[in-house]
């Protein structure tokens, strides 16, 4: 079980904004930084880059200050006697997360459902808490892993993109140059990231869409082929074949 004792998000700090326990506090701690910030950790000052999270444990020393302009973050101190907290695999250590919108969403709904409760309340904020630390424990074994982290956050960003745009023409020279990085590398490390190679990714994704347009639209399979990105019906036709195992006509039939 899992008890807010407080919880906010976007919270504003001047540029002379510095934190200090010594002692720490006698529950857990819960960061997301929007901004770079200075921690105390092992016995240095270090810098951390925005996007940032870091989880104090009870008793641990807590110091952070802004660095350069002002100071924004994402933070939860609460307490817990779920496993999934106390065997957190990193702890009072600030570790980049691939996809900080996802996190904050989550940080918004905390403090929404803490402010106004319901009914249900308890058992919604246990389980966005639970989905939290899921997030950050995925996001811990990409750090752990240390696969390549200096462009992570930037095809997770361009994925999302694929997903949401699925009818753009997707080359994999102009997905590259997006990244500021040769066409082989960038195929290289989107496989070694996603286990999938791009073009299998934008296929991949373009055949979902059309799978639900054929379902719950009357769209013609051309302009299924054409809202998905196809120029070519008879090559829409045969990649969806290849991947769903019918043509789009016996699918809708189906």
């Amino acid at each position: 079980m899992n008890h807010i004792r407080y919880v906010d998000h976007n919270a504003h700090h001047p540029s002379s904004f510095e934190f200090d326990q010594p002692k720490g506090h006698d529950c857990y701690l819960l960061l997301l930084t929007h901004t770079p910030a200075v921690f105390w950790v092992e016995g240095k000052l270090i810098e951390y880059p925005k996007h940032s999270v870091i989880l104090y444990s009870p008793g641990s020393k807590i110091y952070y200050h802004a660095v350069g302009g002002g100071y924004e973050n994402d933070w939860l101190r609460f307490d817990s006697d779920e496993l999934y907290v106390s065997s957190f695999p990193i702890k009072n250590v600030p570790f980049p997360i691939p996809d900080p919108e996802y996190c904050h969403s989550l940080f918004c709904l905390l403090t929404w459902e803490n402010y106004f409760p319901g009914q249900e309340s308890t058992h919604i904020i246990n389980q966005l808490i639970r989905i939290l630390f899921t997030k950050l424990y995925e996001a811990t074994l990409q750090y752990r892993q240390k696969k390549n982290p200096a462009h992570y956050n930037d095809l997770i960003e361009l994925r999302k993109r694929i997903y949401k745009n699925p009818e753009l023409p997707w080359k994999v020279s102009e997905m590259a140059a997006q990244l500021h990085l040769s066409p082989g590398y960038f195929q290289k490390i989107y496989r070694e990231t996603f286990d999938v190679s791009c073009a299998e990714d934008v296929i991949a994704c373009r055949i979902r869409v059309a799978m639900d347009l054929l379902k719950y639209t009357d769209k013609t399979v051309a302009e299924v082929a054409e809202e998905c990105g196809y120029n070519n019906v008879e090559h829409f036709c045969r990649q969806f074949k290849k991947n769903v195992g019918k043509t789009p006509g016996a699918f809708r039939k189906q």
